[in-house]
């Protein structure tokens, strides 16, 4: 199922804060540059709208949240949104998320990895362009904490069952740990925008997380 149109963001709306690109951050890694504070740190792979990163950012204000999103259109959305509800602990990179991962992240820097709904490439000859593969997942293992989780969530069973099987390969991220699906408190309590579609109209989703070993 294809993205929906955007809504024009308000032009008045300052972004230099919220909207970064992968030349604008520090390498190696400095949450105090990019934030101004140090706190432990969440990445979304693929930040859409951005409803992830404006609830989890409320809803958290002692954590830090950087979204990816390869798609600018999207990541001026998702900044734009951030902006306007002046969160200022989230911030949004418009690029490739293996850019990111593989040149700005040090290891062991990262509290949890988000990855909701990507895009799942249906031809063979397109496979190689999923996010959840093999560059990618080393350096979610490589940049996870002790502790730190992995959230993988996709409405694609091909997708999902390919992924686990890569994910049995990386020894020290634990799991599948099985995540329940919970009943939303209002029309917008879903992770995604995608995940409220799904739902909505009674289609599957198919959700795990992982932890990094010690």
């Amino acid at each position: 199922m294809g993205r929906r149109a955007l809504r024009n963001n308000d032009p008045s709306l300052d972004l230099s804060g919220h909207l970064k690109t992968i030349d604008q951050l520090p390498a190696p890694w400095s949450s105090t540059v990019v934030f101004g504070r140090d706190a432990p740190l969440e990445v979304e792979v693929g930040s859409g709208k951005g409803l992830f990163l404006r609830t989890a950012a409320a809803a958290r204000p002692d954590t830090l949240f950087l979204g990816i999103e390869v798609a600018r259109k999207y990541a001026r959305f998702a900044a734009a949104g951030l902006a306007k509800r002046q969160l200022d602990n989230a911030r949004v990179v418009a690029g490739d998320a293996l850019r990111v991962f593989a040149e700005v992240f040090t290891d062991a820097s990262l509290q949890a990895v988000h990855v909701y709904f990507p895009d799942p490439w249906w031809k063979k000859r397109h496979r190689k362009r999923r996010v959840m593969r093999a560059p990618l997942l080393r350096d979610i293992q490589r940049t996870l904490k002790e502790g730190g989780l992995l959230h993988f969530w996709t409405d694609v069973r091909e997708y999902f069952d390919e992924s686990l099987e890569l994910l049995a390969e990386y020894r020290q991220l634990e799991g599948p740990i099985g995540v329940e699906e919970t009943p939303p408190e209002d029309d917008m309590d879903f992770r995604t925008h995608f995940e409220r579609r799904m739902r909505l109209t009674g289609q599957p989703v198919y959700r795990s997380a992982f932890r990094k070993k010690g």
